[in-house]
């Protein structure tokens, strides 16, 4: 068994820089797209709800995109011909959505942007492990950092920018500003040239020799144990129902009908996949995450809670900023738009401090191992975000950013660093997707549960969202001390 040949930086450069594209889209929707809703008229208490678009279409996407691509090779490659597609259908989306008419339409292009994003940003990952040696995985996992970085920085801060060229950042009741509608085609024409050079100034190598290169042994095809899958689902299938019966016989929020739906569609998926006996890519998928790995699991507790709180703080950082910093709720106001703008200008800040924190981070690996430096990391995240009920001065949240901004980065790194050496290449994808499960989860958790909870314990006010982010943060800090730490950490890290 033979190794990959270790690639130049620039080979790396190249192959990573897509990310560029892919997170200016991404970042656009965050900075933008609950200001883009309250503008059509939602109410703070809809914005989680319609924000679920975004979370339940990765849910299905990611891991359907990586079961294909792991069995898909054409002139383009392997992973290329999803980057190509999830390109032009999310810069479509993006040309469209700042023009949406109503409420409605806007949560559908959400929708249809975020599947988008996720066709070519699943394959990204699974990319890196197919093209690099174990020694050279970290260093192309903080090159996509660096790129998600800098990509989201120009991003967020696009509209901030064009108003102070003088684009006009208020408009009249239910239209959305010209800097954010020009925000939003700049970033479409971005995220196509950005994959497009990737696209074209990649290879990729073909089944063979992926097979050939593999380090890991080929994943057993056992076929997933129908009696205990049957008994787990029936389990969850009844959890489910009770907790829908609990919310309606106590007229509870309709946004925890989410969670009990989640419980419900897990269950189903097991009952129906035991029948299956491991045939067709529904029952594989299941299977495989039903039967995951050790450290899989507990490497998705982490991925939980910092998933949760990186939610919260997108879903309602443009809320809590405007209402608190700025004094404002009122969409059609020069003190909301202003705030509007100053949370793009956060969101750039945490994003910069990240392409730095991308740099830092090998050497933390060095120093401190994949665990200890993920703790830390991510635990500056939480304590940033909970600085946001003591900082009454909006500039001074910039220095709230740095700690957001090594937690992103960390989150973008080191978790699919501690997860990648142990995948099969011939899997790669849809370990990588299932593994998104995991980002994609405790996002539809928030939208249907950080809404009730603010309504009902905390007044309403968005604010306090950001400090059940930044306890989860902390959490998630303390759950990756029950991961396994490999023992070639350092070394895959510095890329030695």
């Amino acid at each position: 068994m033979s190794t990959k040949p270790r690639l130049s930086f620039w080979q790396i450069w190249n192959m990573c820089f897509g990310f560029l594209g892919i997170q200016f889209g991404f970042a656009l929707q965050n900075a933008n797209v609950s200001r883009i809703f309250q503008t059509l008229g939602a109410s703070m208490d809809d914005i989680p709800v319609l924000w679920i678009a975004a979370p339940l279409t990765g849910l299905i996407v990611q891991p359907i995109v990586g079961y294909l691509s792991d069995r898909t090779w054409t002139r383009l490659g392997r992973r290329r011909p999803y980057f190509l597609i999830g390109a032009v259908l999310a810069t479509l989306a993006l040309f469209f959505m700042p023009n949406s008419p109503t409420l409605w339409i806007a949560a559908g292009l959400l929708w249809v942007l975020d599947a988008s994003i996720n066709i070519s940003m699943e394959p990204f990952r699974a990319f890196v492990g197919d093209q690099l040696p174990t020694s050279q995985r970290a260093s192309g996992y903080a090159m996509q950092s660096f790129f998600i970085g800098v990509g989201s920085v120009i991003a967020s801060l696009l509209p901030w920018l064009l108003a102070q060229a003088g684009v006009g950042n208020t408009a009249g009741p239910g239209e959305v500003p010209d800097t954010v509608r020009y925000a939003f085609y700049f970033g479409g024409a971005v995220l196509l040239l950005a994959v497009g050079w990737t696209v074209l100034r990649t290879r990729e190598y073909p089944p063979e020799v992926l097979r050939a290169h593999d380090t890991v042994a080929r994943a057993p095809q056992r076929p997933l144990d129908g009696a205990r899958a049957r008994r787990n689902g029936a389990v969850w299938l009844l959890v489910g129902v009770a907790a829908a019966f609990a919310v309606w016989q106590l007229a509870l929020d309709k946004q925890l009908y989410i969670l009990a739906g989640l419980l419900i569609a897990y269950g189903a998926s097991l009952i129906v996949a035991s029948g299956l006996q491991g045939r067709g890519a529904f029952a594989q998928i299941v299977g495989d995450l039903h039967d995951m790995p050790a450290e899989m699991r507990k490497l998705a507790v982490v991925q939980f809670f910092s998933w949760f709180a990186l939610f919260a703080m997108w879903i309602y950082t443009t809320g809590a900023v405007t209402q608190v910093h700025f004094g404002s709720s009122d969409t059609a106001s020069a003190a909301y738009n202003d705030g509007a703008n100053w949370v793009g200008v956060l969101f750039a800040a945490y994003n910069g401090f990240a392409a730095l924190a991308a740099v830092v981070i090998p050497w933390m690996v060095r120093r401190m191992g994949l665990r200890v430096s993920h703790l830390v990391n991510v635990s500056l995240g939480g304590l940033g975000l909970l600085s946001f009920l003591m900082i009454r001065d909006p500039h001074w949240l910039l220095l709230s950013m740095v700690g957001v901004g090594f937690a992103w980065a960390s989150i973008l790194s080191l978790p699919y660093a501690l997860l990648s050496d142990s995948v099969p290449a011939e899997k790669m994808g849809v370990f990588m997707g299932i593994f998104n499960f995991f980002i994609v989860i405790p996002q539809l958790v928030a939208a249907s549960l950080l809404g009730f909870l603010l309504k009902h314990f905390f007044g309403g006010h968005p604010i306090q969202a950001l400090t059940i982010g930044g306890i989860s943060l902390i959490v998630a800090g303390l759950c990756v001390l029950r991961v396994h730490e490999p023992r070639a950490a350092a070394a895959v890290a510095t890329g030695h």
